[in-house]
C-alpha cells in the first residue's frame, strides 16, 4: 500500500481520498476549510497542518482545487509541494484547469525531477463518493501507468489519453459536450411541460430514446423525476454555476486558440454568466432551465427560500 498526500479535500477530494483509506493506503490531507478536513477524518484521512506534513515521505501526492491559480500555489509557492515534497513522488492534479496551467505543471515539475500527470476526473459528487469516477490520464507512459494502479479504488473508468495535457484536454472537450447537452434539456423539459407532458412519463420516454444524455439522467430539472436532480433541493449545487462557467471558459479558450467555432457553447457560458450575474453562482448550473421558461420561474425553485 501507498502514502499519499492529498492536498483539497472538497466536495470532490474529500470522498475521492476516503476511497483511497479504504482500500488500504495511508492518506494525510490537508485543507484550508474546517469543515472539509472534519468530513474527511471522519472517512479515515489523517488531516496534518501543512503541505509540507502531508508530502513527507510520500509516494504519490494528489492535488484537488478549484482553479488554476490554486494548482500552481499549491505547486510552486512557499511550502508547497515541489519545495517540501521528495522528487520521487509522482504528482497528480485531479482539479479542471485550463491547457496552459497544465502544460506548466508538466513542465516545471519536470525541471525540479518530479514526474506530473494531469488526472482530471468525471463524474461529479455522486461519482466520487461511489468510487465510480472516470478518470483521464495525461502525461509520459510510465508516469501514466503508475497513475492508473493509484487511481482505481476512486474510479469507474480509467481512460490513458495520451501525452502531457491530454487529460485536460479530454476533460474540457467533455464538459463542453456536457453543458450543451444540459442546454438542451433544460429546453426540451420546459417544451415537454408547456405542451402538458407529466415531467415523469417524458423523462421515461427521452432517457430510452433519442434525447437521452447524462444531464438528462442526473440532473433533469424538475423536482420528483430523478432522486440526484438539484431541482428535488431548490437547486443546491452538486455541480455550482461558477464551477461550470470555469470550465466552460477554459473549454472555449481553447477553441478559440484553435480557430473553432464553437456557438452552442458560447449560448450556454453566457447563459451560467448571468445566473452569477443574477447572484445565482453558488446555485447548480442546470438552474440554467429558467432561461428557458416562459416566465423565469421553474417547478422546484424558491429564489426566496
Amino acid at each position: 500500500m501507498a502514502t499519499i498526500a492529498w492536498i483539497g479535500l472538497g466536495h470532490m477530494g474529500g470522498p475521492m481520498s476516503g476511497n483511497l483509506v479504504a482500500a488500504g493506503h495511508e492518506v494525510r490531507g490537508v485543507d484550508p476549510d474546517s469543515a472539509c478536513r472534519d468530513a474527511a477524518a471522519a472517512r479515515g484521512v489523517q488531516v496534518v497542518a501543512s503541505i509540507a506534513d502531508a508530502v513527507a515521505g510520500a509516494d504519490a501526492v494528489f492535488t484537488s482545487l478549484p482553479r488554476g491559480e490554486h494548482v500552481r500555489e499549491v505547486l510552486g509557492g512557499e511550502g508547497g509541494v515541489w519545495a517540501t515534497a521528495p522528487t520521487s513522488a509522482l504528482l497528480l492534479d485531479t482539479s479542471t484547469v485550463d491547457v496552459e496551467t497544465s502544460r506548466w505543471s508538466h513542465d516545471e515539475s519536470a525541471a525540479r525531477g518530479f514526474r506530473f500527470v494531469d488526472s482530471p476526473v468525471s463524474g461529479g459528487i455522486a461519482g466520487a463518493t461511489a468510487g465510480s469516477l472516470t478518470f483521464m490520464l495525461g502525461g509520459e507512459t510510465s508516469a501514466v501507468a503508475e497513475a492508473a494502479a493509484l487511481v482505481e479504488p476512486m474510479a469507474g473508468h480509467v481512460f490513458p489519453v495520451g501525452g502531457p495535457t491530454m487529460g485536460i484536454a479530454a476533460k474540457l472537450a467533455n464538459n463542453l459536450m456536457l453543458f450543451v447537452s444540459l442546454l438542451g434539456v433544460a429546453e426540451g423539459s420546459q417544451l415537454a411541460a408547456h405542451l402538458g407532458l407529466d415531467a415523469e412519463t417524458f423523462f421515461r420516454v427521452a432517457s430510452v430514446s433519442s434525447g437521452d444524455s447524462w444531464p438528462l439522467r442526473t440532473w433533469y430539472p424538475a423536482p420528483g423525476v430523478v432522486a440526484t436532480s438539484p431541482a428535488n433541493r431548490n437547486f443546491d449545487a452538486t455541480f455550482t454555476t461558477v464551477l461550470a462557467e470555469k470550465d466552460l471558459s477554459f473549454a472555449l479558450a481553447a477553441g478559440e486558440e484553435a480557430g473553432l467555432h464553437l456557438p452552442a457553447g458560447r449560448i450556454a457560458l453566457d447563459q451560467f454568466e448571468r445566473l452569477i450575474g443574477e447572484g445565482y453562482g453558488g446555485k447548480d448550473c442546470s438552474l440554467i432551465v429558467k432561461y428557458a421558461s416562459a416566465d423565469g420561474t421553474v417547478a422546484g425553485f424558491d429564489p426566496d427560500a
